[in-house]
């Protein structure tokens, strides 16, 4: 059982999908840090000083009465909440994922054609009298005898 494990695991194709994994959460690490450090904070200078993951609904008031200045304190509080602005990280975030996903697999594509041999030469011809395949170098058809 061990070895066909083994067999099963060091496919080309498993160990391709895991290596694939493991990248893409470390990008997806980078990229929710890139929004939730650099491009929010900028964001919420421009737009009044405002961070996007303390924007937030009150439903209900926790054990401490509202109003709270910030998702911690609501939490804190246990009030039930609609964090619209932690929504907000998490769609720019996927934004920018399935925009560096989209280049890689454009990049990707370029690469895949580029590799492509160019189209051979014809190695046959249609006889005209017959319709049957010849080689191209052929002088008479082997199938009616006709001279090309």
């Amino acid at each position: 059982m061990l070895k066909e494990f083994k067999d099963f695991a060091m496919r080309g194709n498993v160990v391709d999908m895991a290596v694939g994994i493991v990248i893409g959460s470390a990008f997806g690490v980078i990229v929710k840090s890139l929004v939730d450090d650099i491009l929010m904070p900028v964001i919420g200078y421009i737009l009044g000083k405002r961070d996007f993951a303390d924007l937030f609904i009150t439903l209900k008031s926790g054990a401490v009465p509202g109003p709270y200045e910030s998702l911690a304190l609501a939490k804190e509080a246990g009030a039930v909440t609609i964090n619209y602005g932690l929504f907000f990280n998490a769609i720019t975030s996927f934004i920018i994922i399935a925009f560096a996903l989209f280049v890689v697999i454009r990049v990707m594509n370029r690469l895949k054609k580029e590799e492509e041999s160019p189209p051979q030469e014809p190695t046959t011809k249609e006889c005209p009298y017959c319709f049957t395949e010849i080689p191209i170098k052929a002088m008479r058809c082997p199938h009616c005898t006709s001279e090309l």
